[in-house]
């Protein structure tokens, strides 16, 4: 490591540096060893587990068959002994049928015709079942209606991000995860950065006071445009708009929402705080289909002088980027796994394993995918509730607040937004016509925003 100023990762680290799989212990275990920086700051460094401990068998259900949900029950699979998934629910019966090829194909998972739910109200079905888990992948606007669902139920919940695409729906989200945390439920949410041992070692580093207070940030997911379906012959509006849910903003809230909330979460939870007002612009250019934008430039205030830069962006053929980084007054941080003193030089590093011919690597030891469903079964079975779904609402309420600030070209506040009535979408979910006005947002005039 060069630079005078760089101080070796092992003694920075010292005692409370080992971030390995104790299998003994429990997620909310922590080494009893603490480091303490400059300002006389303890923070104690966090265990994880490799795989869940074993106990009774817990049998989950997936609610939206899609990639996502597809591999979020890959994922729950992966995350310890006697697990099973035994029911499927999608609105589309050929979604649900590929999902159901794929388990049995690769995870030798039979699901029972009688545990296949289709339709609009299918989700209900696999509820009442006799399911201990349900996973929740569909599009989120459904999500709100969805975990209200479960935990009327009783039902224990791993929950995609986003939360929800309007306000009315984060109200939804926080309260359910309220009545959650009074029975004990867990819920542990898609935001799986929270989860990957880097990401939790280097904010702990952050807590500890490496870069001292922080001034600034920013945050940026740039990529190609994902994925779009043209319309088929013979499908109504809804299900046109349903299949083609990545476009439609009713859907999933817009880019801004559906993939920046990782890293707008990121600086969320580094500053421990929700910023208080938005400020931003954006435009569409390329898109194909659906109502969305192209790109996004938001400023985020979160008060005392901070800012953070959130930028997000769909269009082929430009440089793509994905990350976050946070300012301090005694260095800076790309958040992931490096710490930075003033001058560029490096002050730590997150140490990843090495391969299996004692090579470093690059990624850390469980697929941060599978250590949240570690996490969340941990928690089940050790009966020490974890609850992630307020702190996704609130990640995916600033985001809410980014987009609608860029929409309407006006400065918006959190107080404000958190009250708003707006609620996306149509009234109510049938195959066919679908009565709602579908435009792209023009900032500065009667059909910005929603």
């Amino acid at each position: 490591m060069e630079g005078s100023k760089s101080v070796s990762r092992r003694k920075f680290l010292g005692a409370a540096g080992a971030i390995g799989a104790v299998g003994s212990l429990s997620i909310g275990s922590v080494l009893t060893s603490c480091s303490a920086d400059k300002k006389g700051k303890n923070v104690a460094a966090i265990d994880k587990l490799d795989q869940a401990p074993d106990g009774k068998l817990l049998k989950a259900g997936l609610v939206g068959c899609g990639n996502r949900g597809t591999g979020a029950a890959f994922n729950f699979l992966d995350a310890g002994p006697n697990l099973q998934i035994v029911a499927l629910a999608d609105v589309f019966d050929d979604q649900l049928q590929m999902c159901r090829q794929k388990l049995k194909n690769q995870k030798q998972v039979d699901i029972s015709d009688n545990r296949c739910y289709t339709g609009f109200d299918g989700f209900k079905k696999l509820i009442e079942s006799d399911v201990d888990i349900v996973l929740l992948a569909t599009p989120p606007h459904f999500r709100p209606e969805h975990l209200e669902a479960c935990v009327q139920a009783k039902k224990h919940v791993f929950m995609e991000k986003p939360a929800a695409v309007d306000p009315v729906g984060i109200r939804s989200i926080i309260g359910s995860a309220k009545k959650a945390e009074a029975i004990g439920l867990c819920i542990v949410a898609g935001t799986q950065r929270r989860h990957e041992r880097n990401y939790l070692e280097t904010r702990r580093q952050v807590q500890m006071g490496a870069i001292g207070n922080p001034i600034a940030a920013n945050a940026y997911w740039l990529q190609n445009h994902v994925w779009y379906k043209s319309r088929q012959e013979g499908w109504s509006d809804m299900e046109y708009m349903v299949r083609n849910w990545n476009n439609f903003r009713w859907l999933c809230g817009d880019h801004f929402l559906d993939t920046h909330v990782h890293n707008i979460d990121i600086i969320n939870w580094f500053t421990g705080k929700q910023p208080i007002s938005a400020l931003g612009g954006g435009a569409r250019h390329r898109r194909l289909t659906g109502d969305q934008w192209d790109f996004f430039s938001v400023d985020f205030y979160y008060g005392e002088g901070l800012h953070s830069h959130s930028m997000s962006r769909q269009i082929d053929n430009c440089a793509n980027a994905t990350a976050e980084h946070l300012i301090g007054t005694e260095g800076y941080t790309n958040c992931k796994d490096t710490i930075y003193n003033p001058d560029g030089s490096i002050m730590w590093q997150y140490e990843y394993p090495e391969d299996a011919n004692g090579n470093p690597t690059t990624t850390v030891s469980v697929s941060p995918y599978v250590q949240e469903h570690i996490d969340l079964i941990t928690a089940i079975r050790n009966h020490e509730p974890i609850n992630e779904a307020e702190q996704l609402a609130l990640s995916t309420m600033t985001a809410i607040m980014g987009r609608e600030a860029a929409y309407t070209g006006q400065l918006l506040n959190w107080d404000a937004m958190m009250k708003s009535n707006m609620r996306m979408g149509p009234k109510e979910y049938v195959m066919g016509p679908v009565d709602m006005e579908i435009k792209t947002p023009v900032p500065g005039t009667a059909h910005g925003g929603n």
